[in-house]
C-alpha cells in the first residue's frame, strides 16, 4: 500500500502555486482594495511584470487538471511511489522555473520549460496506460 501523504503534498503545492503568481500580479500592479470589485478586469488591463504574473497564474490553473489527473491515476494504478514523486516534484520545480521565466520575460526559455513540465504528467499517464 502506498503512502498517500506525499501525493497530497504534490497536489496541494500545485494548487497553491497559481495563487503565488496571483499575489505577485496584484503586488506589482498597484492593485488596491477598490480594485477588488473587478479584480479580473483590473489584472487583464495590467502591463509589464503584473501582466506576466497574471498570465503565469492563468497558465498554472490551466495545467492543474492534467497534473492532478495524472498523479491520481498513477496512484490508483499503483505506479511506484518514487516514480510518482519524481515526476511530481519535477513538475513543481519546472512550474516554478516557468513562472520565473514568465516574470523575467524570457519567452523562449519559458516555452521550453513549459514543454518539459508538460512531459511530467504525460509520462505518468503513459505509465498508467502501460499498466492497464
Amino acid at each position: 500500500m502506498h503512502s498517500i501523504s506525499g501525493i497530497v503534498y504534490l497536489i496541494l503545492f500545485a494548487c497553491l502555486l497559481p495563487y503565488v503568481f496571483s499575489f505577485i500580479a496584484r503586488l506589482t500592479s498597484g492593485f488596491q482594495a477598490k480594485d477588488n470589485q473587478y479584480p479580473r478586469e483590473f489584472l487583464n488591463n495590467s502591463t509589464g511584470i503584473a501582466a506576466r504574473a497574471n498570465a503565469a497564474q492563468q497558465n498554472s490553473f490551466e495545467g492543474l487538471p492534467l497534473f492532478i489527473a495524472a498523479v491520481l491515476m498513477a496512484e490508483y494504478m499503483v505506479v511506484s511511489q518514487s516514480v510518482i514523486m519524481t515526476f511530481g516534484i519535477a513538475y513543481l520545480v519546472l512550474r516554478v522555473i516557468y513562472g520565473v521565466c514568465y516574470l523575467a520575460n524570457w519567452a523562449t526559455l519559458r516555452s521550453i520549460v513549459w514543454c518539459l513540465s508538460l512531459l511530467c504528467p504525460i509520462s505518468l499517464l503513459i505509465l498508467v496506460i502501460k499498466l492497464s
